[in-house]
């Protein structure tokens, strides 16, 4: 097996050298977040859709299944195929709200 640039692929201990400093990081933003908005006044902002996705994705990336990446990314998609019948304005959120109906 090979990569598609013709190289074999890393073993488990070298993508572990080269990507954990960065993952540990990434981590730790993310709980500082959370810790941040644990902090916050309740009152500042209701709960938000934006953070359940955060805690979705969490919960996709720890359940040792394959493909995690994909499913995060369809779990912040808008999978609705009808168009809308007027943008709001704020298309970049990240992750798209729950349908309302």
């Amino acid at each position: 097996m090979t990569t598609p640039e013709g190289k074999p692929p890393l073993d488990r201990k070298t993508l572990i050298d080269l990507g954990f400093i960065d993952a540990r990081a990434k981590v730790l933003d993310i709980a500082a977040f959370l810790d941040r908005l644990d902090r916050a006044s309740v009152a500042d902002a209701p709960a938000d859709f934006r953070v359940d996705a955060i805690r979705s994705a969490l919960e996709i990336a720890l359940d040792n299944s394959p493909a995690r990446a994909e499913r995060i990314l369809k779990c912040w998609s808008d999978l609705t195929t009808q168009p809308v019948t007027h943008a709001d304005g704020k298309a970049a959120r990240g992750a798209h709200p729950p349908h309302t109906s």
